[in-house]
């Protein structure tokens, strides 16, 4: 018994499935590209064993414990820390049999297609996880992450993973970056530069964060100029520790381009806790641009992942903090947003901007259109409630006839959940798979180029497009 249909995503129609089938043989086993996401670095640095089966595949994921959680499973049952320092389930084969028993509830969802993928293709698993087998299930994945062919570092040249990238906020030392990268091992692992946490004003902490960001660079982050040094800094060492791109999570594509006096007036408004909603807008906005700016001057691609309503429950962030499965897309514009971003850096080929979103409305009549337009302008993949075969399916249909392929930047696979990873990527590359193989089959794209786009959307369009 196989968990996973080896035909998987492939269209219906004979002909088209025939070549869904070969476009996907043709570049299946070509190396991962990861070049966003959220793994622990701390994995590579110490390449000590995963803890158990519970810390591997449920309590790291959002996408697993959101689900349960909307059917009445709490997240101190699934083991999930308390910003107090509560109580919470301590004993992983109990929380690993609450996934098993309402395993069922993931059933039509991308997380079963990923968690089957990881059972059967990572650890041997043949039986499908429920509360009969779940404690056997546990065993036999227990008892191989106690093997050296387990750990971290053996399952990335494992799953041929060529470069992944970890996500890190603007105050993080990169101690575990530099542990591995002073280690001798070979695997690819680098940084990302995360700063909402000191450009947001309405992040938790942020005056706090300003002061720690100075006294990190030696900065007078309360000046306007002494702030952007310090930003400068940072990149640098982020640089230095290989990251290749920045990110940027706000809650709109809102972008902004003041005169100077304009901007370190409303920058003294930020230091003094004065300002009102709309300029803590517009000071997230006026960075978006400055980042872009210092991007060009050091190269580092930019990612925009606009529209997301973060923590909308209160009292889910108040008991547990940030990234508990209640980040929720929303409505964004990207037209009017953009333009002042545009306006100055837009035309620049040298450099890259990455754009996200979870407003689906907006590929055929935004995103597509500026991409196919700015020279700076990329479109990332789908995102997070959109990384399954009908999102990718949906965002192909919706942009490619304006974008077409090459403004496009692969697929990343957007995860904290490790052994994911590669199941992922297989999604990815079978949808597209069997996108190609509709275009071929109704004479809207040679054969002989759908082999080729197929290799670029795999591989090669995200490995550009991150500098990788």
């Amino acid at each position: 018994m196989t968990l996973t249909d080896p035909d998987r995503l492939y269209p219906a129609e004979p002909r088209q499935r025939d070549l869904a089938r070969a476009l996907y043989q043709s570049v299946a086993d070509l190396p991962i590209i990861s070049p966003h996401g959220h793994c622990d670095p701390r994995w590579f640095a110490e390449n000590d064993r995963f803890p158990d089966p519970a810390a591997l595949f449920v309590t790291p994921d959002h996408y697993v414990f959101r689900m349960l959680v909307s059917q009445g499973v709490t997240l101190p049952d699934l083991g999930i820390a308390r910003t107090d320092g509560g109580p919470v389930e301590g004993d992983p084969r109990v929380i690993w049999r609450r996934f098993a028993e309402n395993y069922h509830l993931f059933r039509g969802t991308p997380s079963a297609m990923w968690m089957d993928h990881s059972l059967e293709h990572v650890f041997g698993v043949t039986d499908i996880l429920g509360p009969q087998t779940a404690d056997a299930i546990y065993d036999q994945i227990e008892a191989q992450l106690a093997t050296d062919a387990f750990r971290p570092r053996a399952l990335f040249e494992r799953f041929n993973i060529e470069a992944l990238a970890t996500t890190e906020g603007a105050l993080d030392d990169l101690a575990w970056h530099k542990m591995t990268q002073d280690s001798g091992w070979t695997g690819r692992v680098i940084t990302t530069y995360r700063p909402d946490a000191v450009v947001d004003p309405d992040f938790e902490g942020f005056a706090d964060n300003l002061v720690a960001l100075g006294q990190m660079t030696g900065e007078d982050t309360h000046t306007w100029t002494g702030y952007l040094a310090a930003h400068r800094a940072r990149r640098a060492v982020f640089r230095d520790h290989g990251a290749t791109a920045t990110d940027h999570g706000h809650p709109s594509a809102v972008t902004a381009n003041l005169a100077t006096a304009e901007v370190e007036a409303l920058f003294a408004k930020i230091i003094a806790g004065t300002f009102t909603t709309h300029e803590a807008e517009m000071f997230r906005g006026q960075m978006l641009t400055e980042m872009a700016k210092m991007s060009l001057d050091d190269g580092m691609t930019m990612q925009i992942h606009a529209g997301c309503v973060r923590n909308h429950s209160a009292q889910v962030f108040a008991e547990f903090g940030r990234d508990k499965g209640f980040d929720i897309p929303g409505r964004t514009d990207f037209v009017g947003a953009l333009q002042p971003l545009l306006d100055a850096v837009g035309m620049e080929p040298d450099l890259t901007i990455i754009l996200f979103t979870l407003d689906e409305t907006t590929y055929a009549r935004e995103l597509a259109p500026l991409a196919g337009a700015y020279p700076a302008l990329t479109l990332g993949p789908p995102w997070w409630f959109f990384d399954s075969y009908e999102g990718i399916k949906r965002f192909r249909e919706a942009v490619t006839e304006t974008c077409g392929f090459y403004n496009t930047a692969g697929f990343n696979d957007d995860t904290r959940a490790f052994c994911s990873i590669p199941a992922r990527h297989d999604v990815s590359r079978r949808s597209d798979s069997a996108y190609l193989a509709g275009l071929v089959t109704t004479g809207r794209l040679r054969e002989a180029d759908a082999f080729e786009v197929s290799q670029d959307l795999a591989y090669t369009l995200a490995k550009q497009a991150y500098g990788l």
